[in-house]
């Protein structure tokens, strides 16, 4: 009897932990750009300006211009952030900015965040809008510690730790944001590109950029977590 019940207990506490996995959340529900909201200076003089985000095909498209940002309407903290996408045509920048705060907040365009890029070849650097974040060997990475700055003119770009991870110029790749307090970690493809920790920011919403290159997104899938993959 004694054994049958501790077997039972086990069986419990092992259907009560699966049941507090959380499960993922699809950020854009596939026909529209509900729960989001667009940030686009050139519309602000002509508000008959392209917008350069729209749903096709069941996926989020950023057409690349004019310049700007999709951002949710929720601040999100403590996540895992699942993006598939590829470049619709010729490889070239855009990014996902996460801890946004303030809008236009780098030259007039750019909101209070912490960019994982996604540039063609480039996938995975950090980039510092106004928020800073600590990786190792920084001076390799960022450059003389001189130069190191969070605004306009000053040396804002982490280095990834490899540029081999992307797939070719069409595929779609998959990246992995953890942000997990002040501490995020990037994998694109499965392979770790970035590991950064005493962010300035530990939450805010999520941005996606308008930067010049047609990018597809057919998956932006966040799941809460309470702690960063150790690897």
């Amino acid at each position: 009897m004694k054994a049958r019940l501790i077997i039972l207990l086990i069986a419990l506490s092992c259907y009560s932990c699966k049941n507090s996995e959380q499960k993922p959340q699809s950020l854009y529900n596939g026909s529209d750009l509900s729960g989001w909201h667009v940030d686009v200076p050139a519309m602000d003089s002509n508000p008959d300006t392209l917008n350069p985000f729209i749903m096709r095909d069941g996926m989020l498209v950023s057409l690349g211009t004019p310049g700007g940002h999709l951002i949710t309407n929720d601040v999100f903290q403590n996540y895992s952030l699942l993006i598939e996408y590829r470049f619709a045509g010729t490889p070239g920048n855009c990014g996902v900015l996460i801890h946004a705060s303030t809008p236009r907040a780098l030259y007039g365009m750019f909101p209070k965040s912490m960019e994982v890029q996604m540039q063609h070849n480039n996938a995975g650097d950090f980039w510092c809008i106004v928020e800073d974040i600590t990786v190792p060997d920084m001076e390799t990475r960022r450059g003389p510690e001189e130069n190191w700055g969070i605004t306009e003119g000053k040396g804002r770009n982490i280095k990834n730790l490899t540029d081999d991870s992307e797939k070719s110029a069409g595929e779609w790749n998959t990246m992995v944001i953890e942000a997990v307090g002040n501490e995020i970690k990037v994998w694109v493809n499965g392979v770790l590109v970035n590991h950064g920790f005493n962010c300035t920011a530990d939450k805010g919403q999520i941005a996606l950029q308008a930067e010049g290159s047609e990018v597809e997104f057919r998956k932006v899938e966040l799941t809460a977590i309470t702690k960063i993959t150790e690897i």
